[in-house]
């Protein structure tokens, strides 16, 4: 058993239903969190697991409770943009003009750390990740419990975001101490990271927030280039997700890349052989597409020309698999626009960066 985590632990369940009994789940919640103890909750984007972030010991938790390798750092979560001059120790006009247009929301910034943040939850950098959520129950979690929340997606390591209380249910009950379900997430994929602790802006990780949408604010922005690769050995990595095997399901995942008739014939004569040798295979096609195929399980993550239907339906797809049994999954690429490249970002490192691009 590692440190820092109860081995079956009893998990307290509490669903939000806007009414006053909800002011005891905050009151219940915030008393763990100011305790050291871990607490689930929605945001606009994924179920995030939250420890106040000033509390070392409590932040080692999180690491302990998800496996997560405690070189991947862990974004604040605040509820005023007061709170930058309390964690940040130079905040540029840029990461101002930025929180005004798009906080509350699905933004993280990276800027450098004060000394009272502890290493313990910044990866060792002398850099902080800060965001201040829109959803309601974030929001008011944040505010009512009065510490900053240090807070990764609500799950085990490597495995899919969850979008849905069940899925914190299934990975991380028995392990942390309070579970808030308001199944109101949105996004479905994480927020846009953005480092502004360097001179040219550069997006480390993709989400709602888009390369253009920046640029019309602060000006130029540059992407970071493992956002659709990896980064090399030895390379500590600056913002939650950049270095390892995320949001995959247990089957094996191929991305097919190539002109639509070309994926099509290869997915199929795939599926076909895996099937006949006795594998589950599934297929992850569009609304467009996913009549064209012949395996027995096809399952459509939305239109291909709305890219957010398709980032908020990704992760409940990919765990859908795990409850079939499913060995082998292939997906088609999708459109690297917009919220298209986050969608993507994530595909690739679900896939372990396992991708066939048919000329």
């Amino acid at each position: 058993m590692k440190a820092g985590v109860k081995e079956h632990m009893e998990t307290i369940i509490k669903r939000i239903t806007n009414t006053e009994d909800d002011e005891n789940i905050y009151e219940q919640a915030g008393k763990i969190l100011r305790e050291g103890g871990l607490v689930a909750f929605p945001t606009e984007t994924v179920y995030g697991l939250g420890a106040d972030a000033l509390d070392a010991d409590a932040s080692g938790k999180i690491y302990a409770a998800k496996g997560r390798p405690s070189d991947n750092p862990l974004i604040v979560h605040i509820a005023s943009v007061d709170a930058l001059y309390d964690l940040a120790e130079k905040i540029p006009d840029k990461a101002l003009r930025l929180a005004d247009k798009f906080w509350p929301g699905p933004l993280t910034m990276i800027l450098k750390k004060q000394s009272k943040v502890p290493d313990s939850i910044t990866g060792g950098l002398g850099t902080v990740a800060i965001r201040m959520p829109s959803h309601p129950v974030a929001a008011e979690l944040i505010r009512s419990s009065g510490v900053y929340i240090a807070a990764p997606s609500a799950n085990t390591s490597g495995k899919p975001s969850p979008t849905r209380a069940e899925h914190v249910i299934n990975d991380l009950s028995g392990k942390i101490d309070m579970i808030i379900q308001d199944d109101t997430v949105d996004i479905g994929v994480e927020s846009t990271i953005i480092d502004l602790s360097e001179e040219i802006p550069t997006i480390l990780r993709p989400g709602y927030i888009t390369k253009e949408m920046f640029e019309e604010v602060i000006g130029e922005v540059a992407i970071d280039p493992a956002i659709m690769g990896s980064l090399k050995e030895g390379i500590v990595p600056k913002a939650p997700g950049m270095k390892y095997k995320h949001y995959a399901p247990n089957a094996d995942i191929t991305l097919v890349e190539g002109a639509c008739d070309k994926v099509v014939e290869y997915i199929n004569r795939e599926t076909a052989l895996k099937e006949s040798e006795g594998h589950k295979t599934a297929v992850m096609a569009t609304d467009e597409t996913r009549g064209r195929y012949t395996c027995k399980d096809v399952v459509s993550v939305g239109h291909r020309d709305d890219e957010l239907s398709v980032a908020r339906n990704l992760y409940a797809i990919l765990r859908d698999f795990d409850k079939q049994g499913i060995e082998y999954v292939y997906s088609e690429s999708f459109e690297t626009r917009n919220v298209g490249q986050a969608v993507m970002n994530r595909l690739i490192k679900a896939a372990g960066h396992k991708i066939v691009k048919l000329d």
